[in-house]
């Protein structure tokens, strides 16, 4: 048996690919969107995808399971189990296989058993897997989002992602239940995650690629919670709030993502027709923060192409409005394209390039106003509105007393009735995120904003005394 585990930084997202040595078979299991890497390595290992599955329809991310299969050929291995509600529409027309709790999909020696695991999503799967070359006994579990190094799936995101009301408490006691039956499982067992630390699919997520059942037994919180009522409200206590784009993505991955094939790149703009496109749609500058500080033309949005790129993208980028992207070379638009493409953002209508635009002739470029956490109490004074943009269990641990509480994800409709000459000071709890609320508060059209850098981290460190 041969395995290969990919991972998406930006996403925190893993899948795998499974194969046969002996019979060159091959299956991927939650692929991202972005298929290359599949096909580069199955052609390392001389191997055939025959098989595309996935553990649940997801919220996160663009399924590339769709995409992959269209590509090789593949047959799509999709849950059957969930009830009426939760069935992948496009499976009949795409000639899925639809699987259920006990069937098993061979490829010479390897096997992959699958169970029926509710609790995250209702249809959720997961695949014991076995090397018969070498044992009769499994040695891996693809947990999908089952099960976590450290965590466990969130039961709450139908209901706060995808509207589905009142289903949270009923998630979390069928997923106490399906952890329980892992109880069978021996200590060996490795563990394959679909998500590693910083997914919004858990609370706590480790950052350990993988795990054994054993581990997880002994210091995943969740295993030493054996009471059923204590554990729903464990689970369901202190989740972060979902990126409003899962919804979203729940609705593109049950109907059926469209396929991108070799979709032709977004047209190279001259710099001359950044007006019309501020006018016509959301501009993104993916230059770092401190570079977009410094110079940047008025109306765009400042999302660095970091690791947490795709997150911000996915919150703040309406999907119905053209986007255009100012980078600073070809790779980072093209890295960027990419990554707004993983979560559904296809229309990048247009590409401009910051250093032609820097010496656009009659370009109204600004600064953005950056102070530090000190400066908080003199500008409330001065009747400067404080917004702190961390989430709310940081806000809850504690705050300044000046500040009022608008998540970033949300800042843009907190604030949208607010006359835009309201001077506005903004921090996190590093710099961060803070960089770009102001930007979005400038690209609203405030007048007067400034960027508390050093954030709530100074305050904690004490190099801060109010």
């Amino acid at each position: 048996m041969l395995v290969r585990r990919f991972y998406d930084q930006r996403l925190a997202q893993a899948s795998f690919l499974v194969g046969c040595e002996r019979t060159g078979e091959a299956i991927v299991i939650d692929p991202a969107r972005h298929i290359a890497p599949y096909l580069d390595a199955a052609a390392e290992e001389r191997l055939r995808i025959t098989r595309v599955a996935e553990t649940h329809i997801h919220a996160d991310f663009v399924s590339g399971a769709r995409e992959l299969a269209a590509a090789t050929g593949a047959r799509l291995m999709l849950s059957g189990e969930g009830g009426a509600d939760w069935q992948y529409r496009y499976a009949v027309a795409d000639g899925a296989a639809l699987l259920h709790d006990g069937d098993v999909i061979a490829m010479g020696g390897v096997q992959l058993e699958v169970w029926h695991t509710p609790g995250h999503t209702p249809e959720h799967l997961v695949y014991l897997v076995t090397d018969t070359a070498r044992s009769d006994e499994p040695v891996a579990l693809a947990s999908g989002d089952l099960l976590f190094v450290g965590d466990v799936g969130r039961p709450d995101l139908l209901e706060r992602a995808a509207g589905a009301a009142g289903t949270m408490q009923a998630g979390a006691r069928h997923l106490c239940r399906s952890l329980a039956r892992l109880a069978a499982l021996p200590d060996h067992l490795q563990i394959w995650p679909g998500h590693g630390a910083g997914s919004a699919c858990g609370k706590a997520l480790g950052a350990l690629p993988t795990s054994t059942l054993g581990y997880e037994r002994r210091t995943n919180w969740a295993f030493g919670v054996s009471d059923q009522e204590a554990f729903v409200q464990a689970v369901l206590e202190g989740q972060p709030a979902p990126p409003s784009y899962f919804g979203r993505m729940k609705q593109t991955n049950r109907d059926g993502p469209p396929l991108l094939g070799r979709s032709a790149p977004p047209p190279m703009l001259p710099a001359a027709a950044f007006a019309a496109a501020a006018a016509r749609g959301i501009v993104v500058d993916l230059r770092p923060a401190d570079e977009h500080a410094a110079a940047h033309l008025r109306g765009t949005l400042n999302i660095p192409l970091n690791r947490a790129f795709t997150t911000w993208a996915g919150w703040l980028v309406p999907p119905d409005r053209p986007l255009y992207l100012i980078a600073a070379d070809e790779a980072s638009w093209l890295d960027a394209r990419v990554a707004l493409q993983s979560i559904g953002l296809d229309g990048v209508a247009g590409v401009l390039l910051w250093p032609e635009l820097a010496v656009m002739p009659g370009a109204e470029q600004r600064s953005t106003q950056r102070g530090r956490i000190a400066d908080a109490e003199s500008l409330h004074a001065g009747r400067w509105r404080i917004i702190d943009v961390r989430d709310a269990h940081e806000w809850d641990a504690g705050h300044l007393p000046a500040a009022q509480h608008h998540p970033l994800g949300t800042l843009g409709a907190a604030v949208a009735r607010q006359d835009r000459s309201t001077p506005i000071a903004v921090h996190c709890e590093s710099g961060s995120r803070s960089a770009i609320a102001a930007s979005l508060l400038e690209q609203l059209g405030f007048e007067m904003v400034m960027d508390l850098t050093d954030g709530w981290s100074a305050w904690t460190d004490g190099d801060v005394a109010l």
